[in-house]
Parts: structure tokens; sequence; C-alpha cells
């Protein structure tokens, strides 16, 4: 089936869906914050759906007591299921996963980040792990470690399938912790806490899964970098609607601590992702053509409006190359000392 085909045989659901409007696609505001109960809210970001052009607006709030950001109104299960669905599977299934497969070197890097702590795990448990592929480049650095992976979607299946991961699990984590209590060595969390409805209940799993002495890694975007602020609703790493939560690294740390965890290392430069620039042009460019076909659009856009939508496509490719070479020439420079790293990644042991 192609293309063309698919998004057609899937816009009467779409339809179906929106018919109501999007009211029921998000929870009630809340009135105070999610990570430490302050009332002191305000206003962080108001935005759209700039990946997939799906219809809605965002809200992000900040709370003015300890800094965490959070979706507000966050998505209501039937939000959740909209705005995911073909985001990671179905239509996406194939554009995303052909992005994550090809970041083999950032995921050496992550797995390598835990070599001065434990250079052999014998067990290891990827949450988030999508399709697997941190799993099957992190096998290179550590041969004789078994890695599983856990995901909300298929792709936990896929994984497994595809021999990336030993053993794929597929639901919620704090879902599934009892029945991985204490068998990991190490718990991986690279850039999934933030689409967590309830981060605080992820930590705590992670708590039951790792062993004593094991390690929890975690990588998630930083509120606090400097190109969240320069590049206001343009910054990739906001990612509306499906981050829920961004949670400021002096907050996670505290709540590692509460925990019983040590924080070993806190990584800035060596987690960031060099495609702010890059992304944030190509976010304008695509929201200023025209869209593209889509399920949840009523109709098929015609032949003027995408030829219309490729040329000024075509005619941002010059801006598009310079973003890549600044992204580039900032991480081996100035990223750093600028406060502009874009993730932060925390390697905490669990200590009883």
């Amino acid at each position: 089936m192609s293309d063309d085909e698919r998004i057609g045989a899937l816009r009467p659901r779409y339809r179906a869906d929106l018919a109501a409007g999007v009211g029921r696609f998000f929870a009630p505001r809340r009135a105070d914050c999610p990570w430490c109960g302050s009332d002191r809210l305000a206003t962080r970001l108001r935005t759209t759906d700039l990946l997939q052009h799906k219809p809605g607006r965002f809200t992000l709030d900040r709370c003015g007591a300890c800094g965490h950001v959070f979706q507000n109104p966050r998505l209501s299960e039937a939000g959740l299921e909209f705005y995911y669905r073909d985001f990671y599977d179905g239509l996406g299934e194939k554009k995303l996963g052909n992005t994550f497969g090809g970041r083999t070197a950032m995921y050496r890097a992550r797995a390598e980040a835990l070599l001065p702590y434990d250079p052999a795990p014998k067990s290891w448990l990827d949450v988030g792990t999508g399709h697997g592929h941190f799993c099957a480049a992190a096998r290179e650095v550590l041969p004789g470690t078994v890695f599983d992976g856990l995901d909300m979607t298929e792709g936990a299946e896929l994984a497994e399938r595809a021999g990336r991961v030993e053993r794929g699990y597929r639901g919620g984590f704090p879902e599934l912790a009892g029945e991985l209590a204490g068998r990991y060595d190490v718990v991986s969390m690279f850039h999934c806490l933030e689409h967590s409805t309830d981060p605080g209940r992820e930590l705590r799993a992670a708590r039951e899964v790792v062993r004593p002495g094991g390690h929890l890694l975690i990588e998630v975007p930083d509120p606090q970098s400097r190109y969240a602020r320069l590049l206001g609703r343009w910054w990739l790493p906001w990612l509306q609607p499906q981050h829920l939560h961004l949670v400021p690294v002096g907050n996670l740390r505290e709540r590692l601590a509460a925990l019983g965890f040590t924080v070993v290392a806190e990584q800035h430069r060596q987690a960031h992702d060099p495609v702010d620039l890059l992304a944030a042009v190509w976010l304008a460019l695509d929201h200023i053509a025209p869209r593209e076909d889509a399920p949840w659009l009523e109709r098929r856009p015609g032949h003027v409006r995408r030829a219309v939508r490729a040329g000024l496509l075509l005619a941002g490719v010059p801006f598009l190359v310079a973003a890549t070479v600044l992204d580039r020439l900032a991480a081996r420079t100035v990223v750093g000392p600028l406060g502009l790293s874009n993730a932060y990644r925390l390697v905490a042991r669990r200590d009883g």
C-alpha cells in the first residue's frame, strides 16, 4: 500500500476523532506544580504541534518555586493516544526508525558514560527503548552485557524480533516494575522521563528495578538551556505535545538523593545533541510552507499547494546548511561555556 493509500484509509478515523473538537484531549488545568506543589505558576510557552501539525494548542507552565516546566493542561488519556498515534509507530514508524537508527555514535557515547563506574554490568534494562537501536550499539561497547528493552509502543516487540534486545517488554514502567524488581545492574532512561505523566513514579520504579549497588542513567532535555530562551517555540526539545515534563537538573538530583541514589556524574556538554539551529530553521520552514498530506487533514493538498511547498523548502536549503555548520561549530567551541547544551545526563548509583 502506498503512503497516499495509507493516509486515505486513515482519514475517516481521524475525522471522527476531531468531529467534537480537541477539548476531550486535555485533562483539567492544574493550579499547582506537579513536582513541588507550589502555586507560583507562570506561562513559559504557548505553541502548536510543529512536527505533525495535528490540531490543538499547548501551554507549558513554569513553577516559580522550583523551576519545573510542565504541560498545563496536560494531555488526557484520549489525547495521549491521539497525538502519539502515527508518531513513533504507524505512519511515523519508518521515518523515526531511520532517524534513530542512524545515531550509533551518540548511543555508544551514552553507554561509555557508565564505564568509569561499572565497566562490566551483567544486565541492562533500557526504558523507552523505541526500536532498540541504543541497545544494539551499546552491545558493541559492552559485549558481555545482556540488554533488555521496555517501551509503551510496539517498538519493544519489534526490537526483540530484530535481535536488538534479548527481551522486549511492552507496557508502562511502573506497572512492570514489580515483575522486574532487583533484576538489573543498570537501568537507562534516555529521553523518556519527559514523556511520562508522572516522572516521580517512573523514578520510584527505577529504584525498584535496579539492584543495590547498580546504576541508573538518565538523559533529559534541559529546560535551563540558553537555546530554550533564544529559540522560543522553535527549540526542538519543547516537542509539544509529546513532552509533558521538563525537569531542571537540581530538581532531579534532589529527587534521586531522596530515593537513595548518589549522583556520581553530571554531564551537560557530553549529552548535547547538535541540532538546535538546524531543527529551528526546519520547523520554521515547515510551518510557513503549505501542509503536506496527513490523515488528520480534511482532504489531500492539491498539486499547486504541493508545488509551493516544494519550492519553499528548496529555497530554504542554504539556511539549513548554514544552520548545520553553526550547530557543529558551536558543539565544538561554546556549548559548554555558554550553557547552550540542550540536554543533561546523570549517572546515579543506588546505595541501598
